[in-house]
């Protein structure tokens, strides 16, 4: 096949139809504020941060003018051995705002890469530990953790694992805490706590001791923002306490501010042992993932090596890259100067109101929301995940752009986002999903 010089086609695309989106292309520009520039020249509100990557906002010139300026200073630096300035400033600065005792970060690419590491260093902990039979973890139904062979291991999204047949042995399942029930609930529903118990009977029936991790997102994000029912987390931790299991967070959406908190553990005071993060890290400027853990667990593993001896084998090319660092630390101070984590809780309130209004619509099957995070579930029409699918599209054009995964569209907005934003978000929400 002959291609043109400004061919699609060399480019495989990922999570997407590549055939369909060729065919008719949505393609951004230029992105600035709330806002997106689509080729042709339309105006695409930004819905959902991106890829709930960008809470400040597009086009922040400070973190911009801060890569330049580390680009020309020291692009690179291998992270093997030897140290730049700006990771131990990023790795001081996020363990100021993640709860105690959990003051060591360690850094990666993507929450891709994160959950990997966190499933590693649950390894070497319980190794170094001397409880090297526990190789079994425990994932949910509707669980998202990245696309590594590890987060596929413990996916819980049919569609992420069929086609890999080469994944981890020894994860099981949790159900997941989406009940017909909670339809239509704003923040936490008071319904299904008893979930929770599943992992109690997973260790009756595998035993408790060969469990190593438990990896859970506080808010399940991209299966359409599934909230925890009141004492579940809770109810998790006392178990994983109970049997010697470590208790993964994966904040990779949830981390830096988007429920109103740092992080989810602070929104619901459950302290994990190991938390992961990404996306809004550098506010989407720069590739960057991150993984903090206790002190016993970073310490645990240390210790246990030789003096002069690498400690933990494992580690990426790119792990704390310059120009990410710089990103990191520059959009940290964006989010301490400009109050955005408590602006975030307090437009929530305005955030749910909204998106629950749109629940007279008839194709509405559901909305489900916490913090500035919503789903809105649609009644399936044919095959699963088709109408979400066309009505992205259709969002797209309509100047709105929404992360759909099956049949929920997910909202996210920028932590500076203003009413009228929410409103016109709703509106042409409204003058969409009517028409179906």
């Amino acid at each position: 096949m002959e291609y043109t010089n400004n061919s699609l086609e060399q480019h495989w695309m990922p999570f997407t139809a590549n055939r369909d989106f060729k065919a008719d292309p949505r393609i951004v520009v230029k992105s600035e504020g709330m806002y997106y520039i689509d080729h042709k020249g339309g105006s695409v509100l930004d819905g959902c941060s991106g890829l709930f990557c960008a809470p400040l906002g597009h086009g922040r010139p400070e973190i911009a003018n801060a890569v330049r300026d580390q680009l020309l200073t020291n692009d690179y630096a291998p992270p093997f051995q030897v140290g730049h300035p700006g990771s131990f400033e990023l790795a001081s600065r996020i363990a100021r705002i993640t709860p105690e005792p959990i003051n060591h970060v360690f850094f990666v690419n993507s929450g891709s890469e994160s959950i990997d590491t966190a499933l590693k260093m649950a390894m070497a902990y319980h190794r170094a530990k001397g409880d090297g039979h526990r190789t079994r973890f425990v994932s949910r139904e509707r669980a998202y953790h990245g696309v590594n062979i590890g987060g596929v291991s413990l996916a819980g999204m049919v569609k992420n694992r069929e086609t890999f047949s080469g994944v981890m042995p020894n994860v099981v399942c949790m159900r997941h805490t989406l009940m017909e029930e909670n339809a239509f609930i704003p923040g936490q529903p008071e319904r299904g706590v008893e979930l929770a118990e599943d992992l109690a009977r997973m260790c009756e029936t595998y035993g408790g001791s060969t469990i190593a991790a438990v990896f859970v997102e506080p808010v399940a994000g991209s299966t359409g923002c599934i909230v925890p029912p009141v004492g579940y987390l809770e109810r998790l931790r006392e178990i994983c306490d109970q049997h010697g299991i470590l208790l993964v967070f994966d904040e990779v959406i949830t981390g830096f501010g988007r429920l109103g908190h740092s992080f989810a553990a602070d929104a619901f005071g459950v302290t994990p042992d190991i938390m992961t993060m990404a996306k809004a890290i550098t506010n989407g400027a720069q590739p960057m993932g991150a993984v903090a853990v206790k002190d016993e667990i970073y310490e645990t593993i240390t210790n246990a090596s030789p003096e002069d001896a690498i400690e933990f084998f494992h580690g990426y090319t790119f792990s704390g890259h310059p120009a990410a660092c710089a990103a990191g630390n520059v959009t940290q101070d964006i989010f301490q100067r400009e109050g955005l984590f408590e602006r975030a809780n307090k437009m929530s309130g305005y955030f749910a109101d909204a998106v629950h209004s749109l629940k007279d619509i008839e194709a509405i099957k559901d909305i489900r929301s916490y913090g500035l995070m919503a789903a809105v579930e649609v009644k399936p029409r044919g095959a699963p995940g088709s109408l979400g699918t066309k009505l992205q599209k259709e969002l797209f054009w309509n100047g709105l752009h929404v992360k759909f995964t099956g049949d929920s569209g997910i909202l996210a907005p920028q932590f500076v986002v203003e009413e009228k934003h929410i409103d016109e978000m709703v509106d042409k929400l409204r003058k969409t999903l009517s028409k179906v």
